[in-house]
């Protein structure tokens, strides 16, 4: 039986192959290790890398950067434009466990009294879509969990201001940030940091293509 929310994956295009992609610069401080590729565009600056380490291309304001900006935008809207069956949230998610769905909050969200279990009940096609209207934060060492099969390729976080992954968090699926995406100390982010305007800030993480 055909589901009656069905729910596709959100098309990165070509910004899927960008662990980290900013629209103004991308700054690193420590030992970072980027798996995939790390672009920036309009802006060209990218620094600390040494000692942060790249597995993947770098592009600067070329045209690669500037077609995966755009491709950014397309699936920045189309995760803000979904709207068949959500479940609104809002404020702290810590401590829950929530199935595949679209979830949407008309401010910020925030992971911060526990983690957040993301259980896709057996099925690995399941998709996770999160809107929110501000910002994205977690607290330090907190984790979002996956279960039941679900993968970091299907959760997609669309973010209307700016995001924030705690110091020695863990975190899984794909950021899209209107503005800018910090990393703080030892944060691991097992999906990608995708900002449409402003910059990407790492800190001795590790940013691992999904």
């Amino acid at each position: 039986m055909r589901s009656a929310c069905p729910r596709p994956p959100v098309n990165l295009r070509s910004a899927a192959l960008f662990s980290v992609l900013a629209g103004s610069t991308v700054t690193n401080t420590g030992p970072t290790d980027v798996i995939g590729d790390l672009g920036v565009s309009p802006g060209t600056a990218v620094t600390g890398f040494l000692p942060g380490k790249v597995m993947g291309s770098q592009h600067r304001a070329d045209p690669t950067a500037a077609q995966a900006e755009a491709d950014l935008t397309v699936a920045y809207n189309d995760a803000a434009g979904r709207t068949l069956c959500p479940v609104s949230i809002a404020g702290n998610l810590g401590g829950l466990t929530l199935p595949p769905g679209l979830y949407k909050s008309t401010s910020s969200l925030e992971i911060s009294s526990g983690d957040l279990t993301l259980d896709a009940k057996g099925d690995a096609n399941a998709v996770f879509i999160f809107q929110m209207a501000s910002t994205l934060v977690t607290t330090v060492g907190r984790q979002v969990i996956l279960k039941g099969g679900a993968m970091a390729a299907n959760v997609f976080w669309q973010v209307g201001s700016s995001a924030t992954l705690g110091t020695y968090s863990t975190f899984e699926g794909t950021i899209m940030a209107d503005q800018a995406i910090s990393l703080d100390t030892g944060a691991t982010l097992n999906g990608r940091a995708l900002a449409r305007i402003a910059a990407v800030t790492l800190d001795s993480n590790a940013v691992i293509l999904p």
